[in-house]
């Protein structure tokens, strides 16, 4: 692994897990997520997520999101997401790392013609005794900024 990826290396891994996505647009569900985070000896972190709504019995039913990007951490604690959706938005998030945590905020956002409306998003990764944890808020359809989604996600 380069030396610059250590201090996002508590992220390699695949990880599973289970959430709760809500927002003023949506009636509040749970979500199952599955996250692999790897590198190739280059000075970044590739992360690929995947979450599917769960039906009142906890089974997979359709697609929510994915996600596909990279970590790239920088001098000082500093770090960058860029985070790309089949939904027409790319993201690239800015922010700081610390010591099993990072906290991250939208720097700029691109959206195609025919995505959803989306202003900004805060997004903050922990690891917790042995555990994945985040949460995100978001601005979008004319709303504040306001949670929207959180899981917590276990090594497999």
């Amino acid at each position: 692994m380069h030396p610059d990826n250590a201090p996002l290396a508590w992220l390699l891994g695949t990880w599973a897990g289970a959430g709760v996505v809500g927002y003023p647009t949506m009636t509040s569900r749970n979500f199952g997520q599955e996250v692999e985070v790897t590198h190739d000896g280059r000075p970044f972190l590739h992360w690929t997520s995947r979450t599917w709504l769960l039906d009142e019995q906890g089974e997979k039913q359709e697609v929510f999101a994915v996600e596909s990007g990279y970590w790239r951490p920088q001098p000082d604690g500093d770090v960058e997401l860029l985070l790309a959706h089949p939904t027409g938005v790319v993201e690239m998030y800015y922010g700081k790392s610390g010591q099993a945590k990072v906290e991250v905020a939208t720097d700029s956002i691109v959206r195609s013609p025919s995505s959803p409306e989306y202003a900004a998003a805060q997004r903050l990764y922990g690891y917790v005794n042995g555990n994945l944890m985040w949460v995100m808020d978001m601005a979008a359809h004319g709303h504040e900024m306001q949670s929207y989604m959180s899981a917590e996600l276990r090594r497999v």
